[in-house]
């Protein structure tokens, strides 16, 4: 059984976006000021679909 993250990390959006790591990080840190959370707390699969408008359904395909 496999288990699934709920967690995005830089390395996954260069996977998704096709762009650099750190892009991912750039990218993590405006989707969690944006979102109002701290440097510490985690950014969700749900929270980076929901900044840059893609499907859910298709961000798992990667994952």
């Amino acid at each position: 059984m496999r288990t699934k993250r709920i967690v995005i990390y830089p390395k996954d959006i260069q996977r998704i976006t096709g762009k650099s790591e750190r892009y991912g990080r750039l990218l993590l840190e405006r989707i969690r000021k944006h979102s109002g959370k701290s440097d510490h707390q985690f950014v969700t699969f749900r929270d980076f679909s929901s900044f840059t408008g893609i499907d859910l359904k298709e961000i798992e395909e990667f994952m």
